[in-house]
């Protein structure tokens, strides 16, 4: 085998692989050899690694008759996916982590695996070790999946517990997670939401058999999450999560073969008693909701280098066994091809706090602008503050544009004097 990219996943995958070599062969029946890993600059320190294996040349690696199996740890798009391409094209199995690019062209790599009867495995590409895509894959591919609603960012997820459990502020809690190790020095990918749309677009893909991107997924981070929010959400019983959202919109008679699918990221409130208000730290949990096996929960680590490593060496055990029975192992089709509807569409709820002036009419005032927008209101709650008040308005489900055009009206109102928090509600279906 091949390995392209040695940092901290490839190095504890080169690390597994040594220390668990007598393990390993006896799984697959053959020997799992490393033959070269692929790297951009052979002067770097990497204890444990044979230097004799390094190579800058990854082109050649990838195409040589002693390799039979590729596996990609360098991320990012080129030249990652042209080494893919090439692997498979001289009939090589390839396992990657690359979530940025299976969610930007997954669907070359598909045609390309089915073109060159090559396996493509990518366990390792969302929720860690978690075990979640296979199943997906192979397990709940007979079944009908309506929806897959999950935290799949730790980053993110570590950020808004500690918010929640220690009242720490947005920055202070992302310095805490930098210092742990759980954060990167430029952690916009995480905070803006990008890896977790990545996630959800790979997520839809395979749930839903029709073509999804990361550009067609309705993102939204966690920077302006603020202390009114998460004060706003333990009011309600709630808690605030960073929610990647897949789910087939049903026609108008029912049923689920689809108007679409609404694929979305976003900081949402969740009641406390759903089992996704108690994950906790850094870990990734996903609802998988489908027709006949109703709802299945993946709980675990979701991100570090051993637990990718394991994901991606369990990718690694499966190709190689079918490369010694002369099999292959499933090939995605987007036969469904549903579209992807817009945000506008979404049918969500909201949670609304405004700071208003303290007097009669105030209340009927701002119901008149739910109502302009037939947005039914599910609960208000107002306390009176001197010659201020605060008014909390949970919405019922509607269109998530009618929401927004209503949070846009209630700006310009001269009795709102501020718009304190903006949130959606989820889970409580």
């Amino acid at each position: 085998m091949a390995l392209l990219g040695c940092g901290v996943v490839g190095s504890e995958v080169v690390r597994l692989l040594r220390e668990q070599a007598a393990d390993l062969s006896a799984r697959v029946g053959v020997p799992l050899e490393v033959a070269g890993i692929a790297v951009r600059r052979l002067d770097r320190d990497r204890a444990g690694i044979d230097p004799g294996l390094l190579t800058t040349d990854a082109q050649s690696l990838v195409t040589r008759d002693d390799v039979d199996l590729v596996v990609e740890v360098i991320g990012g798009i080129e030249p990652a996916r042209s080494l893919m391409l090439e692997a498979m094209k001289t009939g090589k199995s390839v396992v990657t982590a690359n979530k940025a690019l299976l969610a930007e062209d997954g669907e070359t790599l598909f045609a390309a695996a089915r073109e060159y009867g090559a396996d493509l495995y990518y366990e390792a590409a969302v929720a860690g070790a978690i075990p979640l895509l296979r199943p997906l894959r192979e397990s709940l591919v007979g079944d009908h999946v309506h929806r897959v609603l999950g935290i799949v960012n730790g980053t993110t997820n570590y950020i808004l517990d500690q918010m929640d459990t220690h009242g720490a502020g947005f920055n202070e809690a992302l310095e805490e997670a930098q210092a742990l190790g759980y954060a990167e020095a430029d952690p916009t990918a995480d905070v803006e939401g990008f890896d977790a749309a990545a996630k959800a677009a790979i997520l839809a893909q395979l749930a839903f058999h029709t073509p999804v991107t990361a550009a067609d997924v309705h993102r939204e981070g966690i920077t302006e999450v603020t202390a009114a929010d998460v004060s706003g959400a333990k009011e309600m019983d709630s808690v605030v999560k960073l929610l990647a959202i897949c789910e087939r919109v049903p026609d108008e008679d029912g049923r689920n073969g689809g108007r679409g699918v609404s694929v979305r990221v976003y900081p949402a409130m969740i009641p406390r008693s759903h089992p996704l208000a108690s994950v906790r730290g850094a870990f990734n949990a996903v609802f998988v909701e489908a027709e006949s096996a109703g709802s299945l929960m993946f709980y675990g680590a979701g991100a570090g280098g051993a637990p990718t490593a394991s994901a991606v060496l369990g990718d690694l055990v499966a190709v190689a066994r079918n490369r010694v029975a002369g099999s292959r192992g499933p090939v995605e089709v987007t036969y469904a091809k549903l579209p992807v509807l817009p945000m506008g569409e979404t049918i969500t709820r909201y949670y609304v706090q405004l700071d208003v002036a303290d007097r009669s009419g105030v209340l009927a005032a701002v119901a008149e602008e739910f109502a302009r927008q037939d947005v039914s209101i599910q609960a208000v709650r107002q306390e009176g503050r001197g010659d201020e008040a605060q008014l909390v308005v949970v919405t019922h489900r509607a269109p998530d544009a009618a929401l927004s055009a209503t949070v846009d009206r209630l700006h310009k109102l001269d009795i709102v004097r501020e718009v304190a928090s903006v949130m959606r509600v989820e889970g409580d279906e």
